[in-house]
């Protein structure tokens, strides 16, 4: 997968220009996301991901999970990728997983922030919490 690390423990992938940093710590039950998303096939650079995620949510014994974003920008084929992980997250959370995802955007970077408040109303389950910091990654 993209000449990243990929274990059964761990995935890590360096950002590109056009594609995230992804740092997906499974043992731990966190999830990272930061940088930039315009792929030039959002749905093959992200199936992986949302197949991993998917695994490691079908586990019978809930565990904590965190999932941490910090977007600069990302296109709408991204957003619907997006859109897909925090449905398995809200289900996982749903289904008793204690999940937390926190929406880390600068505090000057209002399309982020808006990208981040609407993502928020899907959530009923899972814990979403708006993260201005004035450093995002």
């Amino acid at each position: 997968m993209n000449d990243g690390l990929v274990s059964m423990d761990m995935i890590r992938i360096e950002a590109t220009d056009r594609s995230p940093e992804v740092v997906f710590d499974f043992d731990q039950g966190r999830f990272t996301l930061s940088g930039e998303s315009y792929p030039e096939d959002s749905a093959a650079f992200f199936a992986p991901l949302l197949a991993a995620v998917r695994t490691y949510l079908s586990d019978e014994q809930p565990k904590p999970v965190t999932f941490d974003l910090s977007m600069h920008y990302f296109n709408s084929s991204s957003a619907k990728a997006l859109m897909n992980l925090f449905q398995d997250l809200e289900e996982a959370a749903e289904q008793g997983w204690p999940t937390t995802v926190n929406w880390h955007y600068h505090p000057d970077d209002d399309t982020m922030a808006e990208f981040g408040e609407d993502f928020a109303l899907d959530f009923n389950h899972a814990e979403f919490r708006l993260c201005p910091t004035p450093e995002t990654a």
